[in-house]
């Protein structure tokens, strides 16, 4: 039965105004906006318009790469290097040694504590090992809050940096089950080859397409949006093709773009503030309407269990660990713990072991999907009153 084209129109528009109606008020609702359209993807019955097999699984991830890259593209253009600069060495070190910290802490521990197999516990973690401070941040900026020691931009920093090691970590594991008689040294060479790939790719596009930009001078202000998405997607599909991660290449080529292109830099962090935030939300919906209820529900015990070990123990070791050649006192320690709130990003990598039928896969995406959900409730409602009543608020 076909959908009349009115009625996708309608809900479409009415999409957009929620959202942002929504955005207005996620400071007074408390809790990260995003999470509205999570939940509303999952009471949503898609199964009449695509079942949940293995071809339209690959059609949500591919859809989702594709919002992924207009999001990290985003990040790239709205990071201040100057701004960033003093704590560069805490953020990436966060978002690289962190990232890695937490994910084995939480895969061992699962392992451990269930005895699921333990390189599929390790998968559970990684998939889930990356933050998305963006989620919940709008909270700051819509109380106009800056918080002591530079703990806001050390999170926007790890947040938009951490994503990639996240995905080496769960397509090198996937690799590994799908090919057990591989050795280690050969998924640590693909692992290091992907990130130097990538940031080789990265550095060397936004240099070229910076001199282009600003060579091209169009006519048409409006084709210069059009230019950096072509320069997004191109970036990614060519650090793909050569063995790089495509994420990391689309944040850096968009990173050297934002800092070294002034001309028409504002109109467009704007529009692509705009277009990252429909994306976040289209991705948020989808991924709810191939989620089954029924199933999260089957797994809760699994998820809670993952939940507390990544939020109480995982997250707290890695962060403490990190920073420890680093001069930050206890509490900024503990609010940083606090703060590796998850997003959509998790649940975009959890599909990966459903795309490519790893046994587990569903165990790993619904727990994946009930942790985030704890996260951005537990965690995204209540970040701004731990930062103040850890007295991390800057006057």
């Amino acid at each position: 039965m076909l959908v009349s084209i009115n009625v996708i129109l309608f809900g479409l528009g009415a999409l957009l105004l929620v959202s942002v109606i929504l955005s207005k008020f996620s400071s007074i609702l408390g809790i990260p906006t995003l999470i509205v359209f999570l939940l509303l993807g999952l009471v949503i019955d898609f199964g009449p318009i695509m079942q949940p097999t293995i071809d339209n699984y690959t059609i949500v991830l591919n859809i989702s790469i594709f919002a992924l890259i207009i999001i990290m593209f985003t990040g790239g253009l709205e990071t201040d290097f100057q701004e960033m600069k003093p704590i560069a060495k805490e953020g990436i070190a966060l978002s690289t040694i962190g990232v890695f910290l937490t994910a084995f802490v939480t895969g061992f521990l699962f392992h451990l504590i269930t005895g699921v197999n333990f390189y599929l516990s390790l998968l559970v973690g990684a998939t889930i090992s990356s933050t998305d401070v963006a989620a919940v941040f709008s909270i700051f900026k819509s109380n106009a809050t800056n918080l002591k020691h530079g703990l806001d931009k050390i999170l926007e920093l790890e947040s938009a940096t951490n994503d990639p090691t996240a995905y080496v970590l769960t397509t090198s594991l996937i690799y590994f089950i799908l090919h057990p008689a591989s050795s280690v040294i050969e998924i640590i060479f693909m692992f290091f080859q992907s990130i130097i790939v990538g940031a080789v790719i990265g550095y060397l596009f936004g240099l070229f397409f910076t001199r282009i930009i600003k060579s091209i001078h169009l006519e048409v202000d409006g084709l210069y949006p059009v230019l950096l998405i072509g320069v997004a997607v191109f970036t990614y599909a060519c650090s793909e093709f050569l063995g790089g991660n495509g994420f990391l290449a689309v944040y850096l080529s968009a990173l050297i773009i934002g800092n070294r292109l002034s001309l028409h830099r504002k109109p467009q962090a704007s529009f692509f503030e705009g277009l990252s935030w429909l994306m976040q939300v289209v991705m948020f919906i989808i991924l709810g309407m191939f989620t089954l209820p029924n199933e999260l529900f089957i797994n809760a015990a699994a998820s809670l269990l993952v939940a507390l070990i990544i939020i109480f123990v995982a997250r707290p070791v890695a962060v403490f660990l990190t920073l420890i050649p680093f001069k930050y006192d206890f509490k900024s320690k503990l609010f940083l713990s606090w703060a590796g709130i998850k997003g959509a990003v998790p649940i975009v990598f959890a599909f990966y072991p459903l795309v490519y039928s790893i046994p587990g896969a569903y165990m790993v995406f619904n727990t994946v999907f009930f942790v985030t959900i704890i996260s951005m409730l537990l965690q995204g409602s209540t970040v701004y009153k731990i930062a103040d009543k850890l007295g991390l608020v800057s006057e």
